[in-house]
């Protein structure tokens, strides 16, 4: 079946939106550089229309945080009958809400941050100090606090004294109305993306990531020079195999699909921890997973092309 038209789906209305417009942007150009025509267009009042007028030979979403993670577009597209890259609706629930995915992660046998997930009402039923008090003493110190639904490190805080985690809450509330604390691990951040080709799920090469901060946030992320990148990432070929088998577990697990991109820390001796996974990965300039791709040997259109020609044969 021939590749005749892409619609490219960036932008929306989450926090992320800029971040969807940039990784919009540079899958569109990839694409039409390998030859295909390429529309992208926003989730807004006038898409199905659009879809409708000129129905594409294919869809990718490549919105960030909901609803392009949560699996409501996806269903959106499933109704519309129009093949899309990535991963089904009921397999993107399961990524985006971090409990879930933990649970699930951690039943398979991948190490996960013991955590525990609070929704706002808690706090006012129980009392924030006596919840915070009770949580501290059952995860110790230092913790990671963030929502339990979005990315991009919106709402996260690095937590080292108890006094900093009322802020960090507060913080992590702006973006939902749970929070999600668990133990914080020290050690080397790599980011680990994931391709189906045919013979399955495959690791693309670790990308380290060395934050100017400290801590990979939303600034380190997507401004150009504030993030140092290292790819494949300086460890041990063990430790770098360790990291693939990791993010191929969670791409199967969770049933998964076409691509994916797991964060991960590996601790001082060797051990990579799931943290989590995004199944629309960023296609910024600084995004981790155009660079592995590129550090694999491929191009970021040929590659994106081969998963619209698998879409078409679903």
């Amino acid at each position: 079946m021939s590749i005749e038209r892409v619609v490219v789906l960036a932008g929306g209305l989450s926090p992320e939106r800029d971040v969807s417009i940039r990784s919009g942007r540079r899958i569109a150009d990839a694409l039409r550089a390998t030859g295909v025509e390429v529309a992208v267009l926003d989730a807004d009042a006038h898409l199905l229309d659009a879809l409708a007028t000129e129905p594409p030979s294919c869809v990718i979403p490549l919105l960030h945080g909901a609803p392009g993670e949560d699996g409501a577009i996806r269903d959106v597209l499933e109704a519309l009958r129009l093949p899309y890259v990535g991963s089904t609706a009921a397999a993107a629930r399961r990524a985006f809400d971090k409990p879930v995915a933990s649970g699930l992660v951690r039943s398979a046998g991948v190490a996960v941050p013991v955590s525990v997930a609070l929704p706002h009402s808690t706090f006012r039923e129980l009392g924030a100090g006596a919840v915070l008090h009770a949580v501290v003493s059952h995860l110790g110190l230092p913790l990671m606090v963030k929502p339990t639904r979005g990315g991009s490190s919106l709402g996260c805080a690095v937590v080292r004294t108890a006094d900093e985690l009322p802020a960090a809450m507060v913080a992590a509330f702006a973006y939902g109305d749970t929070a999600m604390i668990e133990t914080f691990v020290e050690g080397t951040e790599v980011a680990v993306s994931v391709v189906d080709d045919a013979d399955g799920p495959r690791a693309l090469p670790a990308v380290e990531i060395s934050a100017d901060g400290g801590f990979y946030d939303y600034g380190a992320r997507y401004t150009a020079g504030a993030t140092e990148f290292f790819v494949p990432a300086r460890l041990p070929e063990p430790v770098l195999a360790a990291c693939a088998h990791l993010a191929v577990t969670v791409h199967r697990t969770l049933g998964l699909r076409d691509w994916s991109r797991s964060d991960v820390i590996v601790d001082a001796a060797g051990t990579p921890w799931f943290l989590e996974v995004n199944v629309a990965p960023g296609m910024t300039e600084t995004s981790t997973y155009p660079q592995a791709v590129t550090a694999s040997g491929t191009d970021l259109g040929t590659l994106t092309q081969s998963l619209v020609a698998r879409a078409l044969t679903r």
